[in-house]
């Protein structure tokens, strides 16, 4: 089985080195990308990393060997899989998705990608699986999945929130022995390759694994390895954070409509501007204070709309947002 996958990796400057091909285990993803985790020191791995990139650039056929699987297909996971895809990171007909009902599969049928009920045929078929049910549901669904069959050894990518590496290489241990685990917090801009997503690595995955899922991350979002104590704050600041600002957006363009500007126009304005204001925060380098009071003039329309803002408590309420989100997410792993 994992033979039929196996195969060196082609990059632009030539082929992966003899000391970098396959040695591993059976089941490990890595290896059927012709690179060995077992001889990727720290720099090697930067070189691996780098040349994958830009393999992926060019050819678009570095993960195309895999099977990847989503056990829950919720929009969290319609945004990867989408992203990935739409990329070409993945052949659909490489992608197994399931769920318990039919209303989230319909909209990956037309992708192309394999639909099931049964989380354990994802589990057994795939070589990477993402876990995107929610997190109370999750005891469940883990209770539901047999052990796996074989040598077969996947990677486990948790977008749960709020569930510890600790405590999913405990459920998971029951279905196979030393599960490698990697925890992430993706957002649903990830489906138009415009998300910022951080992950940790569990006990039991490699540097390797690391290098895959960054791979993978860094095709539809901004992608970044911390510790696992940060998590819960990302997933107020990031993984919520599209909402806060959507509703932003709508109330902008509300205000543009009460001022007589068409209600469509003063939508596409609101996003526009979000999207640039974002824009020079990541290119120009200056800090968003710096930037704000560069459009403020002395007694000014701006100012004088920023007067109302900080009456209105838009920091404050804005950094409380991101607590009680994060806190959330501490609640939802207990």
């Amino acid at each position: 089985r994992n033979n039929k996958y196996r195969r060196q990796l082609q990059t632009p400057t030539g082929t992966v080195p003899q000391s970098h091909q396959s040695r591993q285990p059976p089941g490990n993803i890595f290896s059927k990308m012709g690179v060995s985790d077992d001889v990727v020191q720290p720099k090697q791995a930067e070189a691996v990393v780098q040349d994958t990139i830009i393999h992926l650039e060019t050819t678009k056929d570095c993960l195309k060997p895999a099977k990847i699987g989503f056990v829950g297909s919720g929009n969290m996971a319609q945004a990867l899989l989408n992203g990935f895809v739409n990329k070409g990171l993945v052949e659909a007909s490489n992608v197994w998705a399931s769920a318990p009902s039919d209303r989230n599969l319909a909209k990956l049928k037309p992708l192309g990608v394999h639909t099931t009920h049964d989380n354990g045929l994802v589990i057994q078929e795939c070589d990477i699986v993402f876990l995107s049910v929610k997190p109370h549901l999750f005891i469940e669904v883990n209770a539901g999945l047999s052990p796996i069959e074989g040598d077969h050894k996947p990677l486990f990518i948790s977008i749960m929130t709020g569930i510890s590496i600790e405590k999913l290489e405990q459920m998971l241990s029951g279905i196979v022995q030393n599960p490698r685990v990697v925890r992430t917090m993706p957002n649903t801009p990830c489906m138009v390759s415009q998300g910022c997503c951080v992950y940790c690595l569990g006990s039991n995955a490699t540097d390797a694994d690391g290098i895959i899922v960054k791979t993978m991350l860094s095709s539809v979002a901004l992608c970044e390895q911390v510790p696992e104590s940060q998590l819960d704050g990302i997933c107020g600041l990031a993984g919520s954070g599209p909402a806060y600002i959507y509703a932003v957006i709508e109330a902008l363009a509300d205000g543009g409509v009460k001022m007589g500007i068409p209600r469509q126009l003063a939508q596409s304005m609101a996003a526009q501007m979000v999207k640039g204001a974002a824009t020079m925060v990541l290119e120009s380098g200056k800090h968003p204070g710096q930037l704000k009071d560069e459009v403020c003039s002395p007694g000014g329309t701006t100012i004088t709309a920023m007067h109302k803002l900080e009456t209105g408590g838009l920091r404050g309420t804005l950094m409380s947002a991101v607590e009680a989100s994060a806190q959330r997410s501490k609640e939802l792993g207990k």
